[in-house]
């Protein structure tokens, strides 16, 4: 299992894990993804490079997927994953999607938040939890 969603009164609240910290930020990307789409599949069609700096892997997580917003609102991006590597304050991402003009009824993210937000190892890998403002 990559991620999980889970009760929120009025966000979306999601779980995500991964074996490698890099593995968790694509867990995220999924759980964005799936969160816009409704569960439907999006296409690998295009393919973009993006890097974000955070002081901390929260910081990181919140500017990583702040950045799939903006592109989705800027450039009619929908992410359908993402190959991820983190060294120390910045994440560099390949990520593979389509443009969203391509789907009918994709949500809408506002924003990231730190709300209930963390990033940590466990004794099976690593797990990062994040809400997101609908």
């Amino acid at each position: 299992m990559r991620f999980e969603f889970l009760e929120h009164t009025a966000d979306i609240k999601f779980k995500a894990y991964g074996k490698t910290l890099n593995e968790v930020y694509e867990s995220c990307a999924l759980a964005f993804s799936e969160s816009v789409t409704r569960g439907n599949k999006i296409k690998s069609k295009k393919k973009k490079k993006i890097e974000v700096l955070g002081n901390d892997k929260e910081a990181l997580l919140y500017s990583f997927i702040e950045e799939l917003i903006y592109l989705l609102d800027a450039d009619d991006f929908v992410v359908a994953k993402a190959k991820v590597s983190v060294k120390g304050k910045k994440l560099t991402a390949e990520i593979s999607g389509d443009d969203s003009k391509n789907y009918k009824e994709l949500d809408h993210i506002k924003a990231a938040t730190y709300a209930e937000m963390y990033v940590k190892k466990t004794s099976s890998g690593w797990e990062a939890q994040m809400v997101l403002d609908v």
